[in-house]
């Protein structure tokens, strides 16, 4: 039989189900940087580009490895863990990923391939392939889940730049499975050498629209200091990050306003 514990861990389990992407875990909640910007990161360059919008790809500096965990309010089993290994080409940049949500009884597990180029001085694309692999407790024990992602990154001019990512767009006639659809579209504004903004919008299939806003404020040399919103939930972030080369530390935090505080960490290796 279930422990109380269960039961209260597989409710909020299905209550995030229902949630955008700040809380789905078709979409994780990837990198401590973004968890503190209030994951308003569409059109923002950085390593967890593969869960967020594959044309920043190319921008990444150096071949670098992350491991990102993620605590939904100080519940284990309601974790995700990932993991991604990034490589830089002329012109175009490697992403694989790896991510892990839930527990025993309920869990997913999710891998992608991605690529993005770019296609000119002031325009990127990028792609990636999706797998999925669903275990639930009941009749239906295991499902499994193809799918693809692609992402535009446009520089409006040197201080400005705009981001379009889509997640499985696939027409409802076509599917064989319950994968939601979204589309996230946001800008970015770089205000000093110190200080730069954000704000997106998504749209999801298994939701209302999600607004998101956020900072990022470089007081001294390698660290950074960031804040954000997201409308889901009301949900205020924040977060603080360090880069000991070729070691970066960050950590967010965000909150929900019947759940609590979910707190994320980062660590990234770069191969310079």
């Amino acid at each position: 039989m279930y422990s109380l514990h269960k039961i209260s861990v597989s409710v909020i389990f299905i209550f995030l189900f229902s949630s955008a992407s700040g809380s789905d875990p078709y979409f994780p909640a990837a990198g401590a940087v973004e968890t503190g910007m209030g994951w308003s990161c569409v059109m923002k360059p950085g390593f967890w580009s593969s869960f967020h919008n594959q044309a920043l790809l190319p921008f990444n500096p150096s071949a670098a490895a992350g491991i990102n965990y993620h605590n939904r309010f100080g519940i284990s089993e309601l974790a995700t863990k990932t993991a991604a290994i990034v490589v830089p080409l002329e012109n175009a940049g490697l992403g694989l990923i790896y991510s892990h949500f839930g527990y025993r009884d309920l869990a997913r597990h999710s891998a992608g391939l991605a690529c993005g180029l770019r296609l000119s001085e002031k325009i990127s694309g990028g792609i990636q392939a999706d797998f999925f692999a669903e275990k639930t407790a009941g009749e239906y024990r295991e499902r499994r889940s193809l799918s693809f992602e692609a992402g535009l990154h446009i520089r409006l001019s040197e201080q400005a730049s705009l981001g379009i990512h889509v997640f499985n767009p696939v027409p409802e006639t076509l599917r064989h499975d319950r994968l939601p659809s979204s589309l996230r579209v946001g800008a970015g504004l770089i205000l000093s050498s110190e200080l730069k903004v954000s704000a997106e919008t998504e749209m999801s299939t298994e939701g209302g629209p999600d607004i998101r806003a956020g900072f990022e404020y470089d007081p001294v040399r390698n660290m950074s200091l960031r804040g954000g919103f997201s409308s889901t939930g009301n949900c205020f972030c924040f977060g603080v990050g360090y880069e000991l080369k070729p070691v970066q530390i960050d950590l967010g935090f965000s909150t929900h306003d019947r759940l609590g505080i979910s707190t994320a960490v980062s660590l990234i290796f770069s191969f310079r």
